[in-house]
């Protein structure tokens, strides 16, 4: 008798541990409903909300403000140019290789720009830095002779374009179009064409040799 009450009292509290474990179970599961109701509403509002930000960028007014003052033209600016340090400090401060243009007309020679293009682009290559520079300087004082002067290289490459100009019997080169930093700028004064044809194979990263050097009409 005593080992059966013993065993009805085991299996008693058994089932109590039982029933409070599934008890226990079903409470996460039934708040569970509860959270799936809140959560809908929360990322509703976190998906709504940079929706504003984005309207504010393409409000009209703020773009209606953006209105830069217009500058002086070409002739305007050029007309106050004295020498030629006039023009290379316009060339080294606003003016900038166009990379795009350059690998567009690589291995050919485009139509330049007219000095007031590339004025106002503040770019170019080198048949536009050349061009620029010739006419530019031409109207500072004649008396410089500028003209566009094409280096023939080799091996295998396209020609490159610069300009000549002559100050004191003395010749100068202005290389603005050019992706090498080396070569860029203005050099000289030289007593020959033959200097410059050695300063550009010594100081060109690339080591190329200057087959002849001509000026264009």
């Amino acid at each position: 008798m005593v080992i059966a009450r013993d065993m009805q009292e085991r299996l008693f509290k058994l089932a109590l541990i039982i029933s409070a474990l599934l008890t226990y179970a079903l409470i996460p599961s039934g708040c569970t409903p509860a959270k799936v109701k809140i959560y809908p509403r929360e990322t509703q509002i976190e998906k709504t909300a940079p929706a504003q930000p984005s309207l504010e960028k393409t409000s009209p007014e703020k773009v209606a403000t953006v209105s830069p003052s217009p500058g002086k033209t070409y002739a305007e600016t050029i007309s106050g140019w004295k020498s030629y340090r006039d023009l290379v400090k316009w060339m080294e401060e606003d003016f900038s290789f166009e990379a795009e243009r350059y690998k567009k007309f690589e291995g050919t020679l485009p139509t330049p720009r007219t000095p007031e293009e590339t004025f106002q682009l503040k770019s170019g290559i080198y048949i536009d830095a050349a061009e620029f520079s010739k006419r530019s300087l031409n109207q500072i004082n004649p008396s410089y002779q500028a003209q566009t002067m094409v280096i023939v290289v080799r091996p295998s490459v396209f020609n490159h374009y610069v300009c000549l100009f002559k100050k004191e019997g003395k010749f100068f080169i202005m290389d603005y179009g050019t992706p090498y930093k080396e070569i860029t700028g203005v050099h000289g004064p030289y007593d020959s064409l033959d200097e410059y044809r050695k300063f550009y194979e010594k100081h060109h990263p690339e080591k190329r040799q200057v087959e002849g050097i001509g000026v264009l009409p």
